[in-house]
């Protein structure tokens, strides 16, 4: 099926401008219901301007009463002749600028809650290279202090279908190589609503980073045996005399 252009956009202004289900707006535009949720609720595509489909012609208004009478139509895309053969484009996934630094978040939310993706499916979901991935994964970003694990989907970087599929895709493989999840790496798998709700991860204190592995180690014997060394005699603190005899006592 054909989708509009600015695909998200338009849900944004058919959100706003129609009564129409999230099932239908979510279909018409190719994307997961819970996204067209996440636009209604604010969560999702904050600050995209709405794009009026009617007015850029590949949608009439007849077509949206038609639906919103019947919650079980769904709307057609306006035939455009000048759209034929886009949606067999193929290329790299391209990140606007303002969300490309969103990118090391979602980045260390796919690596955390979903291990099981390989860095090219990470690289597919948020257009993102692998050595970025792989300085995420092992904690040698420049900035990894600073980046919490925000889901991509919330962002915007990709749909929730997308993400879903691959899941899939990581799992069935991982099934078939006899390496599927743990059950506590399935626990892992949270959704948008609880990640998002997590509290930021503790970070050590920039005086003591780099200490949390350190141990003290030695021979636990030669310790106890200096501590008995430093037990002192009362008495040997105090040369006090010898109590006089009672002989003594009488002279």
């Amino acid at each position: 099926m054909a989708l509009p252009i600015m695909a998200k956009a338009t849900a944004v202004w058919l959100v706003d401008n129609t009564t129409l289900t999230f099932i239908q707006i979510a279909e018409f535009c190719g994307l997961h219901e819970l996204e067209v949720q996440g636009i209604a609720d604010g969560d999702v595509a904050q600050g995209v301007k709405g794009f009026d489909p009617i007015a850029n012609n590949q949608l009439t208004q007849e077509e949206i009463d038609k639906a919103e009478e019947d919650k079980k139509y769904r709307l057609q895309l306006k035939y455009n002749a000048a759209a034929e053969g886009e949606e067999v484009r193929r290329g790299p996934r391209y990140t606007p600028l303002s969300k490309r630094q969103d990118r090391p978040a979602s980045i260390l939310w796919l690596v955390k809650f979903h291990p099981e993706l390989s860095d090219g499916q990470v690289s597919k979901l948020v257009g993102t290279t692998k050595p970025t991935i792989n300085a995420i994964r092992e904690r040698t970003h420049w900035n990894i202090s600073n980046i919490q694990p925000i889901d991509p989907v919330a962002l915007g970087l990709c749909k929730q279908s997308e993400l879903d599929a691959a899941v899939q895709k990581a799992n069935a493989k991982r099934l078939k190589e006899g390496t599927a999840l743990s059950d506590e790496e399935r626990r892992k798998l949270v959704s948008t609503e609880q990640s998002l709700g997590q509290a930021p991860e503790p970070e050590l204190p920039t005086a003591i980073s780099g200490l949390e592995t350190f141990t003290l180690s030695g021979n636990d014997d030669a310790d106890e045996e200096e501590d008995d060394n430093l037990l002192v005699d009362a008495d040997s603190l105090f040369n006090l005399p010898d109590a006089p005899s009672a002989d003594e006592d009488d002279d």
